[in-house]
C-alpha cells in the first residue's frame, strides 16, 4: 500500500516546489559541508561524503521510527521524479522553435545548447529521459523494494551528491571521487533493469549487442538505458557533446539505419519510456506483495 500511495501522490502532485523539496534542503546542507571540508583529496572527499549523508540519515531514521508508514509514503514519493522528468522533456519536444527547445533543454542537461539544431535538442532530451528513467524512477523503486524507506532515502542522497560532486573536472576529480563511485554502484542493477524493460516493450536486440555499445559510454551505467532506448524506439542517440566549450567525442547509439528523430519518432520514444516505467512500477508492486 505504501508504494501505491506514493505513486498516486507522484501522479497527482508531482514534485513540490524546489525551495520546499527535501532534496533541495539536502543540497543546501551539502553545500555547507563542501565549503567547510573541501580539499583536493580523495580521503577528504570520502570523509565529507560520510558526514554529509550520516547526519541527515540519522535524523530521518528517527522520524521513520516516529511516523512509520506515513514517513515511508512521503520518502518514496519525494524520491521519485517521474512527473517532473516527463514535464521537462515534453517541453523540449513541444517547442515550436529551436530557440524555445534550447531554452527548455537547459533545465535538464549540462551540455552547451546554443548551437544545437532542432533534432539535436530532441536527441539530448531523450538521452536525459533514458538516463533519468533509471536514476529518478527505477532506482528509487528498486532500493525501496530491497531496503525499504531508509534505503530509498539513502539512494536519493547518494544520487544528489553525485549530481553535485561527481564530476571529472579540476575541482571535483579527487573530492568528488567517492560521490561518483558510490552512485555508480547503487545504479548498476537499476540501469540494467531499465534497459531490459525498454527492450521488452519496444524493438529488441540481443543483450550482447546492447552491451557492446553501452560500454563505450563514459558512465558505467548511463549507456545501458540510452542504448536500449535507441534500439527500442529505432532512433539514433549519442554523438558528440559540447560542454564548457570543449567537445566530448562520443559514438552514436542504436541501429546503423535507424530513424531521424522527428516529432513522431520522439513521441514514440517517449511512449517506450512511459510503458517501461509503468511495468517497473507493477513489478516493484508485485515483488513487494510477495515478499
Amino acid at each position: 500500500m505504501t508504494l501505491i500511495f506514493a505513486l498516486m501522490l507522484e501522479y497527482v502532485l508531482g514534485d513540490p516546489p524546489n525551495r520546499w523539496h527535501p532534496v533541495a534542503w539536502f543540497g543546501r546542507w551539502a553545500n555547507v559541508c563542501e565549503r567547510l571540508c573541501f580539499d583536493q583529496s580523495r580521503i577528504v572527499g570520502v570523509l565529507a561524503w560520510c558526514i554529509t549523508i550520516a547526519i541527515p540519515l540519522l535524523i530521518l531514521g528517527l522520524l521513520y521510527n516516529v511516523f512509520g508508514w506515513l514517513f515511508a509514503i512521503f520518502a518514496l514519493w519525494l524520491s521519485i521524479g517521474w512527473k517532473s522528468l516527463f514535464h521537462h522533456v515534453q517541453a523540449v519536444l513541444d517547442a515550436k522553435t529551436v530557440e524555445e527547445a534550447r531554452e527548455a533543454l537547459r533545465w535538464i542537461v549540462s551540455r552547451d545548447v546554443h548551437t544545437l539544431k532542432h533534432e539535436d535538442t530532441r536527441r539530448a532530451a531523450l538521452e536525459s529521459l533514458a538516463e533519468n528513467a533509471s536514476d529518478a524512477v527505477v532506482a528509487p523503486l528498486f532500493w525501496f523494494v530491497i531496503l525499504g524507506p531508509m534505503g530509498v532515502v539513502f539512494y536519493r542522497m547518494v544520487n544528489t551528491l553525485d549530481a553535485m560532486w561527481g564530476y571529472r573536472n579540476e575541482r571535483y576529480q579527487y573530492f568528488g571521487w567517492c560521490a561518483a563511485k558510490v552512485d555508480d554502484v547503487m545504479n548498476y542493477i537499476p540501469a540494467r533493469i531499465t534497459a531490459w524493460l525498454m527492450l521488452s516493450v519496444g524493438q529488441s536486440v540481443p543483450w550482447s549487442t546492447l552491451k557492446a555499445q553501452a560500454t563505450t559510454h563514459a558512465s558505467p551505467n548511463a549507456g545501458y538505458p540510452e542504448v536500449a532506448l535507441a534500439y527500442a524506439a529505432n532512433i539514433k542517440l549519442g554523438g558528440d557533446v559540447i560542454r564548457g566549450g570543449k567537445v566530448d567525442t562520443r559514438p552514436y547509439y542504436g541501429a546503423e539505419f535507424s530513424r531521424n528523430i522527428d516529432a513522431i519518432a520522439a513521441l514514440e520514444a517517449l511512449q517506450v519510456v512511459k510503458t517501461t516505467l509503468i511495468w517497473a512500477s507493477f513489478i516493484a508492486l508485485g515483488v513487494s506483495i510477495v515478499f
